[in-house]
Protein backbone atom coordinates (compact mmCIF):
# COMPACT_ATOMS: atom_id res chain seq x y z
CA UNK A 1 0.00 0.00 0.00
CA UNK A 2 1.28 2.98 -1.11
CA UNK A 3 2.02 5.94 2.01
CA UNK A 4 1.15 9.46 1.55
CA UNK A 5 2.70 12.01 3.62
CA UNK A 6 -0.79 13.90 3.22
CA UNK A 7 -2.56 13.77 6.62
CA UNK A 8 -5.18 15.36 8.37
CA UNK A 9 -4.43 18.33 10.25
CA UNK A 10 -5.81 17.12 13.33
CA UNK A 11 -3.00 14.29 12.90
CA UNK A 12 -0.60 16.89 12.83
CA UNK A 13 -0.04 17.67 15.88
CA UNK A 14 3.76 17.82 15.34
CA UNK A 15 3.35 20.08 12.11
CA UNK A 16 5.54 22.66 11.49
CA UNK A 17 3.68 25.49 9.96
CA UNK A 18 5.29 25.28 6.72
CA UNK A 19 3.73 21.55 6.39
CA UNK A 20 0.17 23.73 7.64
CA UNK A 21 0.75 26.66 5.26
CA UNK A 22 1.06 24.08 2.59
CA UNK A 23 -1.66 22.38 3.40
CA UNK A 24 -3.84 25.21 3.44
CA UNK A 25 -2.36 26.49 0.60
CA UNK A 26 -3.31 22.91 -1.26
CA UNK A 27 -6.81 23.09 0.00
CA UNK A 28 -7.29 26.67 -1.53
CA UNK A 29 -5.64 25.91 -4.46
CA UNK A 30 -8.62 23.01 -4.88
CA UNK A 31 -11.28 24.47 -4.00
CA UNK A 32 -10.56 27.82 -6.02
CA UNK A 33 -10.81 25.03 -8.99
CA UNK A 34 -14.07 23.99 -8.15
CA UNK A 35 -15.29 27.56 -8.00
CA UNK A 36 -14.00 27.61 -11.63
CA UNK A 37 -15.81 24.97 -12.63
CA UNK A 38 -18.97 25.57 -11.21
CA UNK A 39 -18.42 29.37 -12.82
CA UNK A 40 -18.08 27.61 -16.34
CA UNK A 41 -21.46 25.54 -15.96
CA UNK A 42 -23.51 28.25 -14.92
CA UNK A 43 -21.92 30.52 -17.71
CA UNK A 44 -22.30 27.60 -19.63
CA UNK A 45 -26.13 27.01 -18.89
CA UNK A 46 -26.90 30.76 -19.55
CA UNK A 47 -25.26 31.13 -22.72
CA UNK A 48 -27.65 28.34 -23.95
CA UNK A 49 -30.75 30.51 -22.85
CA UNK A 50 -29.23 33.23 -24.06
CA UNK A 51 -28.52 31.36 -27.44
CA UNK A 52 -32.14 30.17 -27.88
CA UNK A 53 -33.85 33.66 -26.95
CA UNK A 54 -31.42 35.04 -29.84
CA UNK A 55 -32.65 32.23 -32.40
CA UNK A 56 -36.70 33.21 -31.33
CA UNK A 57 -35.42 37.02 -31.81
CA UNK A 58 -34.18 35.72 -35.53
CA UNK A 59 -36.85 33.78 -36.24
CA UNK A 60 -39.42 36.25 -35.34
CA UNK A 61 -37.36 38.66 -37.95
CA UNK A 62 -37.00 36.24 -40.89
CA UNK A 63 -40.96 35.07 -40.14
CA UNK A 64 -41.66 38.64 -40.38
CA UNK A 65 -40.08 38.85 -43.43
CA UNK A 66 -41.14 36.30 -45.39
CA UNK A 67 -44.45 36.67 -44.58
CA UNK A 68 -44.45 40.14 -44.97
CA UNK A 69 -43.28 39.44 -48.81
CA UNK A 70 -45.28 36.26 -49.74
CA UNK A 71 -48.37 35.95 -47.85
CA UNK A 72 -49.31 39.67 -47.94
CA UNK A 73 -48.84 40.08 -51.80
CA UNK A 74 -51.21 36.55 -52.01
CA UNK A 75 -53.85 38.64 -49.26
CA UNK A 76 -53.76 41.91 -50.62
CA UNK A 77 -54.01 40.32 -54.34
CA UNK A 78 -57.69 38.42 -52.77
CA UNK A 79 -58.48 41.69 -50.85
CA UNK A 80 -58.46 44.22 -53.59
CA UNK A 81 -61.06 42.42 -55.21
CA UNK A 82 -63.35 43.85 -53.11
CA UNK A 83 -61.70 47.12 -52.10
CA UNK A 84 -59.24 49.73 -52.85
CA UNK A 85 -55.39 48.31 -53.39
CA UNK A 86 -53.96 50.33 -50.61
CA UNK A 87 -56.53 49.70 -48.24
CA UNK A 88 -56.09 45.80 -49.01
CA UNK A 89 -52.32 46.14 -48.26
CA UNK A 90 -52.77 48.22 -45.45
CA UNK A 91 -54.80 45.92 -43.60
CA UNK A 92 -52.33 42.71 -44.24
CA UNK A 93 -49.40 44.67 -43.15
CA UNK A 94 -51.14 45.44 -39.70
CA UNK A 95 -51.66 41.56 -39.38
CA UNK A 96 -48.13 41.00 -39.93
CA UNK A 97 -47.41 43.72 -37.82
CA UNK A 98 -48.93 41.79 -34.64
CA UNK A 99 -47.51 38.67 -35.66
CA UNK A 100 -44.22 39.95 -35.40
CA UNK A 101 -44.40 41.70 -32.06
CA UNK A 102 -46.05 38.76 -30.49
CA UNK A 103 -42.51 36.81 -31.30
CA UNK A 104 -40.80 39.66 -30.42
CA UNK A 105 -42.52 39.64 -27.29
CA UNK A 106 -41.93 36.08 -26.37
CA UNK A 107 -38.14 36.45 -27.43
CA UNK A 108 -38.28 39.46 -25.38
CA UNK A 109 -39.52 37.70 -22.18
CA UNK A 110 -37.25 34.00 -23.07
CA UNK A 111 -33.88 37.13 -22.61
CA UNK A 112 -34.84 38.31 -19.67
CA UNK A 113 -34.36 35.06 -17.57
CA UNK A 114 -30.79 34.65 -18.66
CA UNK A 115 -28.91 36.04 -15.89
CA UNK A 116 -25.28 37.05 -16.44
CA UNK A 117 -23.55 36.38 -13.12
CA UNK A 118 -23.57 33.34 -12.47
CA UNK A 119 -25.19 33.02 -9.00
CA UNK A 120 -24.62 29.89 -7.24
CA UNK A 121 -20.97 30.52 -7.73
CA UNK A 122 -20.69 33.99 -5.82
CA UNK A 123 -22.79 32.59 -3.05
CA UNK A 124 -20.61 30.00 -2.94
CA UNK A 125 -17.46 32.07 -3.06
CA UNK A 126 -19.43 34.68 0.19
CA UNK A 127 -19.40 31.26 1.79
CA UNK A 128 -16.06 30.98 1.15
CA UNK A 129 -14.88 33.63 2.35
CA UNK A 130 -16.91 33.84 5.29
CA UNK A 131 -15.63 30.42 6.26
CA UNK A 132 -12.06 32.21 5.95
CA UNK A 133 -12.65 34.65 7.88
CA UNK A 134 -14.02 32.70 10.94
CA UNK A 135 -13.18 29.07 10.13
CA UNK A 136 -14.58 27.86 13.80
CA UNK A 137 -17.90 28.83 13.13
Amino acid sequence: MAHTTERPVREREDASIGELLSAVTSDAQKLFRQEIELAKAEVREEATKAGKAAGMYGGAGFAGYMTALFASLAIVFALANVMDWGWAALIVTAVWAVAALVLYMMGRSRMREVSPKPERTVQTLKEDAEWARHPTR
